[in-house]
């Protein structure tokens, strides 16, 4: 008994966490940095056989998500409606598959500061993607897989799928973009996926069916049926993290070993991580852990009436959660203290409770849909009284530093201070620049270039990029309507930028203007340029939501005067053709000469030579994507450019750039959005640097 007691005491001892924690760094370096996986696959199979983990259907699009020789995920396009229909009773998970297609690598982010899709495959040992043509599926009679596909199946054949398969299953795949963003904005997305909170309902409604049981035998009971939920969820970090600390926790109270929940948190931590090192890089194991860590840590000092602990629990995660989401989304809002408040309880309570009785009983459905429709209304009425602050990217190592003062905070509340000093400092930082900066964005067939003044003192987005969608019937369309433009907004964020200035439309083609409706609805524009001629549709619709917003709009001017940096309109003639009407920029930043020539033709390059003295050209956003309808022999010849930026899609339909225009820019160094990604130049008085961002 007292040889028991002395190992409790040891067990306990500070040392041992030490020792734990300096051997958990050695085994994540190991296993993250210093082995260095690869897939078994060459890339050139066209027939890949293995087993079907999970699946999503959105529209038209097929997702699965297979384990064959390694982890591979799967797309397939099916083709009609009738198809449809019929692949749900055609796939079933744990099935047997054969894949027939091609295989692809996962891309980097080319615009940068954006999530990068590459390296989360890779943490989670997925190296290839499969384009598939066709598939062959053989039936499993596994009974644990064929329960988590009844019960997938069954969400996506009730009503009101998406909330069924995101609050019961965790899966979000079906969830609208429009309607997870108005949640992300208000910081209240984390309750759309399964976490503590709802762990923790579930537990409480077991617990008490299980009450007359003993604690050894009900921790059991609980423990299956917990674990059974975590395998039809998908064995998600924060639901992993819930179920385990409970566990931990329990067999700590049952077998009185009096470690407190801090340490419970750290071996639950340290078992997910012996499991998996590369759970690290998840950022719901991130979340999870940081929120749960700050509320247990101040867990003294919530207090008071339900009202008064309720704020400060959510003030404790909100403030622990403030560096990842800074660190991650560049922003945040200040209201979602509140605004959780309100939807923690709701959620977790009340809406989740009625989603399983929705979900096993289909006539709760309708309630179900009235309380969504409840808390939609809510989460509009929220955005609205949001109040978002943009943060720009930081270093790791700053937001290690924030942690530390947030742990500080318990001994003394100046450290609050010394926190929101660090949070003005990171803000700040941009606007010391003293460089122009020039992003040509990767936007596939198409066209976006950002202007950037010193100290970010004002800025000029020149189009907005833009991919035609083609016509959909309503079966094909999915809930995950994709903006690039999403990806250039975020980008501005993460270097503190807060407005633009300018934003210039060259044309009314698509691919030049087709994504400036969602930056106008998504960021603060000031005001808009259009090119001479009359307006199209694409303008006209554009011109709507101008005039709804306010933000006033020009055509057919001159000269925008900046500051040691004007920017001069050249294309002053009226053609008959829309792509020659292209608005054509100089501008001298630094003695550095820059000219973007939209889609301008060789018949407007030769009108602007007769008319102006051009020559020894620093960079010149070529015309036209490339094509040999612009950047004429004589043209270059008179520019003679020392950088050519092509703004252009991979393996694009048109053949872009064509070849002769690369021959006459043979003189040039030439960089490609299709291989180069986005294109940065930095100019300063002495020099210009250059970045890229490929994929």
């Amino acid at each position: 008994m007292q040889h028991s007691s002395s190992l409790k005491s040891l067990l306990q001892y500070n040392l041992i966490f030490i020792i734990l924690f300096l051997f958990l760094i050695l085994y994540i370096l190991i296993f993250t940095n210093i082995i260095k996986y690869k897939s078994v696959y060459n890339g050139d199979e066209q027939k890949i056989e293995g087993k079907i983990i999970s699946f999503s259907l959105n529209g038209n699009k097929l997702k699965l998500n297979v384990l064959a020789k390694e982890k591979i995920i799967a797309t397939y396009y099916i083709d009609t409606r009738e198809e449809k229909e019929k692949i749900l009773n055609k796939i079933n998970i744990g099935d047997q598959i054969i894949l027939y297609g091609e295989l692809q690598k996962p891309l980097n982010n080319t615009i940068p500061n954006n999530f990068n899709y590459k390296k989360y495959l890779k943490n989670n040992k997925i190296y290839y993607l499969i384009n598939v043509e066709s598939f062959v599926v053989k039936s499993s009679n596994c009974f644990r897989n064929k329960i988590k596909d009844f019960l997938y199946k069954r969400a996506y054949n009730l009503k009101n799928s998406d909330y069924l398969l995101a609050l019961v299953l965790g899966d979000k795949s079906l969830l609208s973009n429009d309607e997870y963003n108005a949640y992300q904005n208000n910081g209240t997305a984390h309750l759309l996926a399964i976490s503590g909170s709802h762990i923790a309902v579930l537990i409480f409604i077991f617990s008490k069916i299980l009450q007359k049981l003993h604690e050894v035998k009900k921790l059991m009971i609980l423990s299956i049926i917990l674990l059974f939920f975590s395998f039809l969820t998908g064995f998600q970090a924060s639901i992993n993290r819930a179920i385990l600390f409970f566990i931990l926790n329990s067999i700590n109270k049952i077998f009185k070993l009096h470690f407190n929940n801090l340490q419970i948190l750290f071996f639950t931590a340290f078992i997910m991580i012996l499991l998996n090192p590369f759970i690290i890089y998840n950022i719901g194991f991130i979340y999870s852990f940081v929120t749960c860590g700050g509320i247990i840590y101040f867990q003294d000092r919530i207090n008071g009436n339900y009202i008064n602990k309720l704020f400060k629990v959510s003030f404790i995660a909100f403030i622990f959660s403030l560096p990842i989401s800074i660190y991650i989304n560049y922003e945040f809002n200040i209201m979602s203290i509140l605004f959780n408040m309100v939807f923690v309880p709701l959620i977790s309570l009340i809406i989740f409770p009625v989603a399983i009785l929705a979900f096993i009983f289909s006539f709760f459905n309708p309630i179900f849909s009235l309380m969504l429709q409840f808390v939609s209304f809510l989460n509009t009425i929220f955005v609205n009284l949001s109040l978002i602050i943009y943060i720009p990217k930081t270093s790791i190592f700053i937001i290690a530093f924030l942690y530390i003062i947030l742990l500080l905070i318990r001994k003394n509340l100046v450290f609050i201070i010394i926190f929101l000093l660090i949070l003005i400092f990171i803000k700040i930082i941009p606007y010391l620049g003293t460089d122009y900066k020039i992003y040509f964005f990767d936007v596939g067939q198409g066209d976006s270039a950002l202007i950037i003044f010193p100290h970010n003192n004002k800025t000029i987005l020149i189009d907005t990029g833009g991919v035609v969608n083609y016509k959909q019937e309503e079966w094909e369309k999915s809930t995950k309507n994709y903006n690039l433009s999403d990806n250039i907004i975020k980008f501005f964020k993460s270097i503190g930028i807060r407005k633009i200035d300018y934003l210039i439309i060259s044309h009314g083609d698509y691919d030049h203007i087709g994504e400036s409706i969602n930056i106008v609805n998504n960021f603060k524009i000031k005001n808009v340029i259009f090119n001479k001629g009359s307006y199209n549709n694409l303008e006209l619709e554009l011109i709507n939501i101008l005039n709804n917003k306010k933000i006033p709009y020009f055509q057919d001017i001159n000269t925008i005067n900046i500051k040691n940096g004007n920017i001069f309109f050249l294309n002053k003639e009226l053609y008959d053709d829309e792509n020659d009407n292209s608005i054509v920029l100089y501008s001298q930043i630094n003695n550095f000469k820059l000219l973007f020539m939209g889609d301008a033709s060789a018949t407007v390059e030769n009108d602007i030579l007769n008319k102006f003295s051009l020559k020894n050209i620093d960079i010149l956003k070529v015309g036209h994507h490339g094509s040999n309808t612009s950047s004429s022999k004589n043209f270059i010849n008179k520019l003679n450019p020392r950088y050519a930026i092509i703004s252009v899609g991979k393996n694009n339909r048109y053949g872009h750039p064509m070849k002769e225009v690369l021959n006459q820019l043979s003189n040039s160094i030439v960089y490609r959005t299709d291989i180069n990604g986005t294109i940065m130049f930095r100019i300063s008085k002495q020099s210009v640097m250059i970045e890229q961002w490929n994929s």
